[in-house]
This record gives structure tokens, sequence and C-alpha cells, in this order.
């Protein structure tokens, strides 16, 4: 597995021997970021299945006595120069550095000790506007607007009033889906996406459903 990743990134960027591990898991589950969507990683118990399992890809390398220099080294280039589907620029400079840090550290150590740092300056954004139990479909537009951002729908999804351009799944706009259809997809899954019951309350897969439902193609 670290062949392939040497190949697709390795080089490309110069090494990265400074900075911060626990800033790095912060970007890592940030929504802008949007690694933990795509990744597994035990340690920020994502399970994406969009990108490589980031344990799996590692966790042998290290077994090999790979050092955490080299990993480091080679999750830096992939961001930097990634590999379709995952979109280019989703962070950059020493925001890259941390993550990748981050991920050669915990990579096949679920309980790596790394504690995600309070780096709110931008990174997340947390929306707490209510709208009085209705409109939009169910949930209220806001709370399903918040569960799409959170969830990293965004990364794959392109839907216009969510501010998204992903292009990994079918562009939400153009396809108009109804309430069911989204929520059922949302539920199990399909094609890269993966099935999101477990990982999201049904209150919360119905508030996206209406939300998505709701704004598509406006």
């Amino acid at each position: 597995m670290l062949v392939a990743f040497l190949a697709a990134g390795c080089g490309a960027v110069g090494r990265t021997t400074v900075g911060d591990a626990s800033r790095g898991k912060e970007i890592f589950l940030s929504q802008q970021a949007q690694c933990a969507s795509c990744h597994t990683l035990a340690d920020a118990k994502s399970k994406g299945t969009i990108g490589p399992n980031l344990d799996d890809a590692f966790e042998y390398d290290k077994q090999q006595g790979f050092s955490e220099q080299t990993i480091r080294d080679v999750v830096r280039g992939q961001i930097a120069y990634p590999e379709k589907p995952m979109p280019p620029n989703l962070v950059e400079g020493q925001d890259a550095n941390d993550v990748a840090i981050y991920v050669a550290k915990c990579s096949g150590n679920a309980n790596c000790g790394v504690i995600a740092a309070n780096t709110s300056g931008g990174k997340t954004t947390t929306t707490t506007t209510t709208t009085g139990g209705g409109g939009g479909g169910g949930g209220g537009t806001a709370q399903g607007k918040q569960v799409f951002a959170s969830a990293g729908c965004g990364g794959c999804h392109t839907l216009k009033d969510a501010g998204s351009s992903g292009n990994v799944g079918p562009n939400l706009d153009q396809l108009k889906p109804s309430k069911a259809t989204v929520a059922h997809q949302v539920e199990v899954g399909g094609g890269a996406m993966p099935a999101f019951k477990g990982q999201l309350s049904d209150a919360q897969i119905q508030a996206v459903a209406g939300y998505v439902s709701s704004v598509a193609g406006k």
C-alpha cells in the first residue's frame, strides 16, 4: 500500500517536519476538510469508505519498520497532489502539514493519545438557529443544513444552497430528489456513498432529507 502512495505523491512537496498533531486531528474532523467523511481512521472514529482506509493503508507499513517521517511525507504529498475522487486543495500549507503529522502518528492506532485542539477560527461552523417545528419538509431547514455540513455531504455533492461543489456523487441541484429518495439514500448508501444509518439518528436523516429536497435546484 505504501508503494502506491509513494508513486502518487511522495516527493511532490518538501519534508513535513514541523506541525501539530492535535490541530491536525481537529482539521481532519472539520466539515471544511471533510477527511473523516471519506476515510476510515479509528482514532478519529471516522468510517468513510470513499477514500482509502488509513488504518489499513499504514498499519502494516509501520509493522515493517517504515518511519513515521516517511508516512508523513507520503500523506502530505497525497494531499498536495490527490487522485480522484479526492478533490484538490482541501487543506494547504501548515494545515496540510498538521493533518499529515496526525495521520502518520495515529493511523493503525485506535488510541494514539492525540486530543483534537479547539481551533474554532473558521474551521467549523455551528448553526444555532431554530425554526419553530416545521417548514422545509420536516426537521427544520436550519437543522437539515447543519447535518448536511457536519456529515460531510458537501465534499461529495454539489448543492448551491449549502455552498458545496463536490463531484464524487450526483449534483443534487440537477437531480432535485424527493425527501423519500434522499432519506433512503442516506440510510443505505450506494456506489461510493457510505450508509449513514447508525451514524446519523433517524431525526437527523429526516432533517437532511427535508433540507435537500426543499432547496435542490433553487
